[in-house]
């Protein structure tokens, strides 16, 4: 083909173009035809792909409104209301997790140490108590906050190695492993109450550090090479704990501590009347520190008459 023939003919294609596609604009309006025309599926696409999004209200244990979650996973915060309607304020526990306390629980049982390792158990507990006495003598709020940092230590690490011994040995646990946690709960429970009473100071939240990265690991491996003498030790740390709460008491009796009024968050898990006040406050924990005292001790009677703690019901709420 010559060189005129060819370029009458890329001119007649042209003219066909622009008769078909840009009566009005020429080749530039071919381009944005095809731009368009893109944009337009690629817009489509995004909306035929684009998951679904729910916007969750979110509270804090304030009973304040937080922000809200944006998510597409369809997990929303169930709305939950008291017995008398009013909306539950809590995050960190339910209507149906608290309980009234028994309070007649006798607070000056002791077990005897008569062999060596309850002996060792017991006078572990007993060297690690007169410290904290001379640190803390009648602060009697700071005392307690400490003290449940430590006592909530042992039911969960206790709950997780038998939570691994359950699934190691393809067996149950007879209920201890939730027993175990539900006592580590009950502990936090108790510091989540304290801490609406008193703010601690800087060296007692370094104190805490400290005594909380010792005491994991040390109870941690006392667990793992004698499970019978760690249930033993934290059954004495909770008497101690008992004897801790009854001077607590004889103080605010003797208007030595002032009986403030409860805290909400003590008033609905404990399901206190509206007008408690501390006193019943550290009453009921003591009461609790009684049952984790039996609890534990127990437990270490099990296995050192030579069984293992599933062959016997946990206690599950035993409050």
């Amino acid at each position: 083909m010559s060189r005129s023939a060819a370029v009458k003919m890329s001119g007649l294609l042209m003219r066909q173009l622009r008769g078909e596609f840009s009566p009005r604009g020429g080749i530039v309006q071919i381009r944005h035809w095809s731009n368009m025309s893109t944009s337009s599926k690629t817009k489509e696409e995004q909306k035929t792909h684009q998951p679904p999004h729910t916007v969750a209200d979110a509270t804090n244990d304030d009973g304040d409104k937080a922000k809200k979650i944006v998510s597409y996973w369809g997990v929303d915060p169930p709305k939950i209301s008291k017995e008398d309607g009013t909306p539950w304020k809590w995050n960190s526990f339910r209507p149906w997790e608290t309980y009234s306390a028994d309070i007649s629980i006798d607070v000056k049982k002791h077990h005897l140490p008569t062999n060596f390792m309850d002996k060792f158990a017991y006078w572990t507990v007993q060297s690690l108590k007169y410290p904290t006495y001379l640190f803390f003598q009648r602060r009697h709020m700071c005392h307690a906050m400490l003290l449940e940092t430590v006592a909530a230590v042992p039911g969960m690490v206790g709950g997780m190695l038998l939570h691994c011994k359950s699934l190691r040995r393809f067996e149950h646990s007879g209920g201890w492993i939730k027993a175990l946690l539900e006592e580590a709960e009950n502990e936090r429970m108790h510091l989540m109450t304290f801490i609406e009473l008193s703010n601690p100071k800087w060296y007692e939240r370094a104190l805490v550090f400290a005594v909380q990265g010792v005491f994991v690991n040390a109870y941690f491996l006392a667990y793992l090479a004698s499970p019978k003498l760690a249930h033993r030790i934290v059954g004495y740390l909770e008497e101690e704990a008992v004897n801790s709460y009854t001077e607590f008491l004889i103080d605010i009796e003797k208007g030595l501590f002032e009986n403030s009024p409860a805290p909400a968050i003590a008033i609905d898990y404990w399901r206190l009347p509206a007008d408690a006040t501390l006193k019943d406050v550290v009453t009921v924990i003591r009461a609790d520190e009684a049952h984790h005292r039996d609890l534990n001790h127990f437990a270490s009677d099990i296995q050192c008459q030579g069984h293992e703690l599933k062959d016997y019901p946990a206690p599950i709420g035993y409050h």
